[in-house]
């Protein structure tokens, strides 16, 4: 299979999202694909002990995409090699009423990953200039000062919003904190099929939702906001990453790639050395353990 480039998946600020495209199997099997995923995990398992005994960074991952784009399967194939200390996943869901009462990025600075761990949000930060844009009467929730109806939530706002977001991950960035944001693009006839399998499925019916339908029905507009947003939000300290999602095995082979390649560019990162009073009375502490025989 030909190499990866973390580039051609790489979104910038004339981001187009009719351009992108939703599948990709580089002309293989499911079988090799599985294969080669099972490769790049095992490496990148293996770099995230290094990252942790480094402890100078701390990874975060962040995956956006329309409902059945595979968020939750990715997750568990491309990180299940790392050690299960060494990674966090947070899900967010519907602001809770605690939540609500603070600001819309507390819950997300609540759960940031430590240095030398990986962080993953299954849908992130992004929600509150997604789903909030698309139905901005849940803005009212949150209380803010000067936003009495849905028309006081203007084009200013989102602006705001989006300077507010950039600066977060501008900080987090500038404190060591390695960005990597991936929108999965499905394409609206694969979440047709895959909702029906949803319901043909009996094992699969507690994933459906009647919501998934009505939130389809609105999906030219969730388009429009995912591409202005990963539009405004890119930059070299916490790039997009726009990757194919119809085809998952080739989804979480690209996701992983990126990730890895991505990651050794960081040539500070290695495992600390020993001091040299500690590598000099090596073979001491190695005679006081064999003499406990």
């Amino acid at each position: 299979m030909k190499k990866i480039e973390s580039k051609e998946y790489r979104a910038y600020k004339d981001f187009n999202i009719v351009d992108c495209a939703t599948n990709e199997n580089f002309g293989k099997s499911d079988k090799v694909l599985k294969k080669e995923l099972s490769a790049i995990r095992r490496e990148l398992g293996e770099f995230q002990d290094t990252i942790y005994a480094h402890g100078k960074y701390s990874i975060l991952v962040c995956l956006q995409g329309m409902d059945t784009a595979g968020k939750d399967s990715l997750i568990r194939e491309v990180f299940k090699d790392f050690n299960v200390s060494g990674v966090e996943v947070h899900s967010f869901k519907v602001p809770t009423e605690l939540e609500l009462s603070h600001n819309y990025l507390w819950r997300h600075y609540l759960v940031l990953p430590a240095k030398g761990k990986f962080g993953v949000f299954n849908r992130t930060h992004y929600e509150n200039v997604l789903v909030t844009r698309v139905h901005p009467e849940y803005i009212l929730n949150e209380h803010i000062p000067g936003i009495h109806s849905v028309e006081d939530i203007n084009q200013t706002f989102w602006d705001k919003r989006f300077e507010q977001i950039n600066d977060f991950e501008r900080h987090l960035a500038a404190n060591g904190t390695l960005i990597f944001k991936f929108f999965l693009n499905l394409s609206k006839e694969e979440q047709r099929q895959r909702l029906l399998r949803r319901l043909a499925l009996k094992e699969k019916h507690w994933k459906f939702s009647p919501g998934d339908l009505k939130e389809r029905k609105l999906w030219n507009t969730y388009q429009k906001c995912y591409e202005e947003a990963i539009s405004k939000t890119t930059h070299d300290h916490a790039p997009w990453y726009v990757v194919p999602a119809d085809n998952k095995k080739a989804t979480r082979v690209i996701v992983a790639s990126i990730l890895l390649q991505s990651l050794k560019k960081y040539k500070d990162i290695k495992e600390p050395k020993l001091s040299e009073k500690i590598i000099a009375n090596l073979d001491d502490y190695e005679e006081q353990l064999q003499s406990e025989k």
